[in-house]
Parts: structure tokens; C-alpha cells; sequence
């Protein structure tokens, strides 16, 4: 096992109104660490859904483990081949190279802190998603900069057949 000491030498603050905020409801992403910034430690964002939103599609990274933590409403999380529903307080932390993907649950909201570690340059990640969203980029440029973003595309059965309208809780 190596240790991976982070190198850098102040503290990182990040006021919510200094927070750049990428797209609006149902899906607002406030980028609030990018691994610049906390020397290769980490990157975080907090995560606001609506609705039901989608979050993101099933995907795994290979040199990151991701943290989901629900600060407000529930969460359906795909883990593996298992989707969970988190509510306020739930903690899922995902390991290097396991598939996983959020989205907020039918008919409620969701507000999520999600930290990936060690840290990847994602925020251009973040302003990609909102290009596509405006109609700037197209879904299939997302799978040219997989590897730059360590963020790997796949389908999952669970994942869609929770979409789909699995009740939460029930088996898939």
C-alpha cells in the first residue's frame, strides 16, 4: 500500500456565494474543490436535484474512490450491480473501478456533497456537461475525454430497471 501525501500549504476555503454554479434545475452543480486547489487530495462538488433528476449515468473511475454524502431529500446510488436509497445523513462511499451513478428519487428532491479522492481536475469535466446541455457539444464528445477525467462510461441492468420504476428498496 503507498501513502499519498497531498502537497499544498493553506487551507482551502469556499464561500457558497463565491461557488461557480454549473447549469440549473433540476440538475445544479456548485464546484467547490478541484484537486488544484487541495493538492491532489481531492475534488468536491455539491450536487442539487429536483424532481427526480437524473444525476450521473453509470460510469466508474479508475484512480478514485467517490463519496456520496446526502445532505437533504433521498437518492437512489448504484453501487456495483446494487442501487440503494440514501436519505439525509447517508454516507456511500464507492471504490476505484466499481460502477456507480445517482439520480434523486421519483418525485422528491435530492442534495448531495460528493468528494472524489484522491483528487481529479473536474470542474472543465463539469463545464462540459452544461456545453452539451446548451447544445454546444454533443453526448458522444464526453466519451473523448474519458481518460483525461478518469470517468468511465457503461450500461448497468439495475441502474436502468431502477429508472425504469422499481419501487425504492425493491431488489432489481
Amino acid at each position: 500500500m503507498s501513502l499519498f501525501v497531498p502537497k499544498f500549504d493553506e487551507s482551502v476555503i469556499v464561500r457558497e456565494a463565491e461557488a461557480e454554479v454549473v447549469g440549473r434545475a433540476p440538475t445544479t452543480v456548485r464546484l467547490l474543490a478541484d484537486s488544484s486547489a487541495t493538492g491532489g487530495a481531492l475534488s468536491t462538488q455539491r450536487v442539487t436535484l429536483t424532481a427526480g433528476a437524473d444525476g450521473a449515468a453509470p460510469h466508474w473511475h479508475d484512480n478514485s474512490a467517490e463519496m456520496f454524502f446526502l445532505l437533504d431529500g433521498a437518492a437512489d446510488i448504484l453501487s456495483g450491480d446494487e442501487v440503494l436509497t440514501a436519505g439525509p445523513g447517508d454516507l456511500v462511499v464507492v471504490p476505484p473501478g466499481k460502477p456507480h451513478a445517482f439520480a434523486a428519487v421519483p418525485g422528491a428532491d435530492a442534495d448531495l456533497l460528493i468528494v472524489l479522492a484522491p483528487g481529479v481536475e473536474r470542474f472543465e469535466y463539469f463545464r462540459h456537461l452544461r456545453r452539451i446541455a446548451l447544445g454546444e457539444a454533443t453526448r458522444e464528445s464526453l466519451l473523448e475525454v474519458q481518460e483525461l477525467y478518469d470517468n468511465h462510461f457503461l450500461s448497468s441492468t439495475a441502474w436502468d430497471a431502477r429508472r425504469r420504476g422499481a419501487s425504492p428498496g425493491e431488489t432489481v
